[in-house]
C-alpha cells in the first residue's frame, strides 16, 4: 500500500512538474520566495492593527508562535524522522525533474515547511479576519495553494509533501486559534471581537 502511494506521488509529481514554461520559471521562483510576499504581510499587519487596535499585539504574538511551531515541527518531527528525499535528490527520478536555476534545497522534503507555514498562516489569519471581511479566508487559502504549487513546479517537493505540510499547518493553526479563543474567554480579553 505504502509503495503504491509513493509511486503514485512520483507519477503525480512528474505530471505536475512537467507542466512548465520558461516564461513561468522566474515567476514561480518569485512566488516561492518569502521576500515577494513582504507587501502582503505588511498589508495584513495593517489590517490587523486597523481593526484590532491594541489587541492586534496579542494576535501578532500568536502569529509568531504559529510560524515558529509550523517551521520547527515540519523539520524536527517530520523531515528529520521520515528522511524522504526531495524529488530533485531522488535517484529514481532525478534526471526527469525540471529544476529552475539548478536549485534543489535540502536533502529531505516530507513535509514541506513552505506549505506548513503558508497554510498555517492562511488558516489562522483567515479565521481571525473573517470578522473583518468574509472573503479573507478564501483569498488566503488560494494564496497558500499557489505558494505550495510553486514548490512542485520548482522540483523541490512531491505533492504528498505539500499535502502533508498543508495538513500540519492547518492543524497547528486550528489548535492555536482554539487556545486563543479559550484565553479570550477566560481572561475576557475580547481579542476576537474588534
Amino acid at each position: 500500500m505504502i509503495t503504491s502511494l509513493i509511486e503514485f506521488d512520483k507519477w503525480l509529481f512528474l505530471l505536475l512538474n512537467g507542466w512548465h514554461a520558461d516564461i513561468l520559471d522566474p515567476i514561480m521562483v518569485g512566488i516561492s520566495s518569502r521576500f515577494l510576499w513582504i507587501p502582503l504581510y505588511a498589508f495584513l499587519l495593517y489590517v490587523l492593527i486597523k481593526n484590532y487596535k491594541v489587541k492586534s499585539f496579542y494576535i501578532i504574538l500568536f502569529v509568531v508562535l504559529l510560524i515558529t511551531l509550523c517551521d520547527q515541527l515540519s523539520v524536527q518531527l517530520f523531515k528529520n524522522n521520515f528522511e524522504r528525499l526531495r524529488p530533485c535528490h531522488d535517484p529514481s527520478i532525478q534526471s526527469l525533474v525540471h529544476l529552475v536555476n539548478g536549485y534543489c534545497g535540502g536533502q529531505f522534503g516530507f513535509v514541506s515547511s513552505h506549505a506548513t507555514n503558508v497554510f498555517g498562516l492562511a488558516v489562522f489569519l483567515g479565521k481571525i479576519l473573517r470578522n473583518v471581511w468574509m472573503r479573507w479566508p478564501a483569498l488566503l487559502i488560494v494564496w497558500a495553494c499557489i505558494v505550495a504549487y510553486s514548490r512542485i513546479y520548482l522540483g523541490v517537493h512531491y505533492p504528498f509533501d505539500i499535502i502533508g505540510g498543508g495538513l500540519l499547518g492547518t492543524i497547528i493553526a486550528l489548535l492555536l486559534f482554539k487556545i486563543m479563543q479559550i484565553a479570550d474567554d477566560r481572561f475576557e480579553l475580547k481579542i476576537l471581537n474588534p
